[in-house]
C-alpha cells in the first residue's frame, strides 16, 4: 500500500457512485469501532496526489439518508489520515437564483434531522465542539474557484437545510423553509459537517442543484428521476472540479481552525475518562486529552 499522504477525501451523494480518472486505485475494506462504512474506500492519483473516495449511499444507492453509518465513514477517512474532505451531493434549490443544474458551495447548515446519531462523543467523554461556521471557509473558498475553473454556473453562500427524508418536502414544508431564509435543501450534511468538524477536520461541500424542490408553482415537482437526469449532465463538471481542487492543494496539514477544534472542546476531566472509551477515541482524542 502506498504510504504518500491523501490530500483530499471525497464523499460521493446521489448519482456519484465512483469517481473516474484515478490512477494507480487500490480498494480498501475498511472497519471502524463505530462500524464499517457505507462502501469500500477507494484510493488513487489525481495529478500526481492521491485522494480517496467513498459512497455515501453504497455501490448502487441501497442506504437510506437515514441509515448512513457517517460515524464510520468520517472515521475511515480520518484512519487514513485525511485532513480535508469534499461532499458531492444533490440539494433541491429553495430560491429563484439558484437554478437547476447550477453548484452552490454553502456557507452555512441547519440541522432539521431527528433519527441520526450526531456525535462520536458520550459514554462518558463529553464535548462541546463549535460549529458557528459549519463549512471550513478555506476549503470552501478553494471548492468554488475549483467549480469555476470547471466552467459550472457556481454560487458561493446560502443555508443547506438538512431533513431526515427519504422522502421529499410537503409543499408546506418547503415554503416554511423558504420563509426561514433557507437557499438549499439536502438530506445528509447533517451530521456529517459536524462529525467532520469534531474529527477535526476540513469539510466542503459541492451542492448540485437537481430541483426546484416543491414550492415553485410554474415548475415540476421534485423526483428521483429528475434529480439523477440533472446530477447526469452535472458529472463531467463535478469531476473536473475535484481535479482542479487537487492540483491547488498541497499534502500538508491544513492551516485553519479545523484542525484544532478539539482544544477548547472536550470539557470532562480526563481521570474521569472511562478506558474503554477513551480507546475507542483515541484516533480522535490522543493529541488533545493529556494521560
Amino acid at each position: 500500500m502506498n504510504n504518500a499522504p491523501i490530500t483530499l477525501g471525497i464523499i460521493g451523494g446521489s448519482g456519484v457512485y465512483q469517481f473516474e480518472g484515478l490512477s494507480h486505485v487500490e480498494t480498501l475494506e475498511l472497519d471502524t469501532p463505530f462500524g464499517r462504512p457505507s462502501s469500500p474506500v477507494v484510493i488513487g492519483s489525481i495529478a500526481g496526489k492521491r485522494v480517496a473516495f467513498l459512497a455515501r449511499h453504497g455501490i448502487g444507492h441501497f442506504i437510506s439518508p437515514s441509515e448512513v453509518n457517517y460515524r464510520a465513514n468520517i472515521y475511515a477517512f480520518k484512519a487514513l489520515g485525511v485532513n480535508r474532505i469534499v461532499s458531492i451531493s444533490a440539494c433541491g434549490s429553495l430560491r429563484d437564483d439558484y437554478a437547476p443544474g447550477d453548484i452552490v458551495v454553502p456557507d452555512q447548515l441547519v440541522d432539521f434531522t431527528r433519527l441520526r446519531a450526531r456525535s462520536f462523543f458520550g459514554e462518558g467523554l463529553v464535548a462541546h465542539i463549535g460549529v458557528a461556521d459549519p463549512f471550513c471557509s478555506d476549503l470552501s473558498a478553494k471548492l468554488l474557484s475549483a467549480v469555476n475553473q470547471a466552467g459550472a454556473v457556481a454560487h458561493r453562500g446560502g443555508t443547506l437545510i438538512t431533513i431526515e427524508g427519504p422522502r421529499f418536502s410537503t409543499r408546506a414544508e418547503s415554503n416554511l423553509f423558504r420563509s426561514w431564509g433557507m437557499s438549499i435543501i439536502g438530506m445528509t450534511a447533517c451530521p456529517e459537517a459536524f462529525l467532520a468538524r469534531e474529527a477535526q477536520m476540513c469539510y466542503a461541500t459541492m451542492a448540485h442543484v437537481t430541483d426546484y424542490d416543491v414550492w415553485h408553482v410554474s415548475e415540476e415537482a421534485v423526483s428521483v428521476d429528475m434529480v439523477l437526469r440533472t446530477l447526469l449532465k452535472n458529472t463531467a463538471a463535478a469531476q473536473k472540479a475535484v481535479v482542479n481542487l487537487v492540483k491547488g492543494l498541497f499534502d500538508t496539514e491544513p492551516d485553519c481552525s479545523c484542525a484544532h477544534t478539539l482544544e477548547s472542546a472536550i470539557i470532562t476531566a480526563p481521570g474521569h475518562i472511562p478506558p474503554e472509551t477513551r480507546q475507542k477515541l483515541a484516533l480522535l482524542v490522543e493529541k488533545t486529552i493529556q494521560p
